[in-house]
């Protein structure tokens, strides 16, 4: 066990006060106040009116929780909801999809896209995914202070030792750790081509990219981790997995569809 990590710091930023103030919660509306700034400056840098940010900060956390709930519901969890619909707008407890997250601001700046800059919605999704990649950082970083989303054993005695939430205090791969570097290099290479080339010239090849590499790489790291809900273990892949597929297919699409900007 001397290559192991017990992890056991607490969810809360001040435990045992009465402020009830959590790491998952902070790195989360720090996704959205980075992504912001991030937004705001290609922005500035491309003589648009910064004054779009703000729209486009309301439009994305609207589309993402609203998603990101429904999408455990409906992906992970139908028919306790079903059953308990009253549930599905109880945020506080927990239960939120990425998959739904993705889908959810889609349709967000479609609408911000029409109301907002009357530019195509792949020239937005070109710039909003690379705010979202870093927000995927610090998301996996919170799972992390939540001691959730956690691998499965390692076999060996490397990994993470999840005291707070593994009832059987067993080695694990450290899957939110893991996932929040390979978002990490997403976002630099994101960053990188729409700063240093000319890839943001055409629509819908940086959020292609997006798809395929955040997609194709959530795929890859399901098979390190536990299932989330009972019903994936009758499955050939679990869901993370099944949803991820189409994703990766329609990034392709849009590397090898993406058109050039002729105005």
């Amino acid at each position: 066990m001397l290559l192991a990590i017990t992890w056991d710091v607490s969810p809360e930023i001040l435990p045992n006060t009465s402020i009830p103030v959590r790491w998952y919660g902070l790195l989360f509306a720090s996704a959205f106040l980075i992504g912001y700034e991030l937004l705001k400056r290609m922005f500035k840098s491309e003589g648009h009116p910064v004054e779009w940010t703000d729209k486009a900060l309301i439009y994305t956390m609207v589309g993402c929780l609203v998603g990101a709930r429904l999408g455990h519901v409906f992906f992970y969890d139908w028919q306790y909801y079903l059953e308990h619909p009253t549930e599905i707008i109880m945020f506080w407890k927990g239960g939120l999809a990425s998959h739904g997250a993705a889908i959810g601001i889609i349709v967000a700046i479609y609408f911000y896209s029409k109301k907002v800059t009357h530019k195509s919605m792949l020239w937005m999704l070109d710039r909003v995914v690379i705010t979202i990649a870093q927000g995927g950082v610090l998301i996996r970083l919170g799972n992390l202070m939540n001691s959730e989303i956690y691998g499965k054993p390692t076999g060996s005695d490397w990994g993470f030792v999840f005291v707070r939430s593994d009832e059987f205090q067993m080695v694990r791969y450290p899957t939110q750790l893991m996932e929040a570097v390979g978002y990490l290099f997403i976002f630099i290479f994101l960053f990188y081509a729409f700063n240093k080339t000319d890839m943001r010239k055409y629509f819908g090849r940086l959020f292609g990219y997006f798809l395929l590499l955040v997609f194709g790489f959530r795929f890859l790291m399901e098979f390190f981790k536990e299932n989330q809900v009972d019903f994936e273990s009758s499955l050939p892949i679990n869901m993370g997995q099944i949803l991820s597929i189409p994703a990766v297919i329609a990034g392709i699409y849009f590397i090898v569809k993406a058109k050039k900007e002729t105005v």
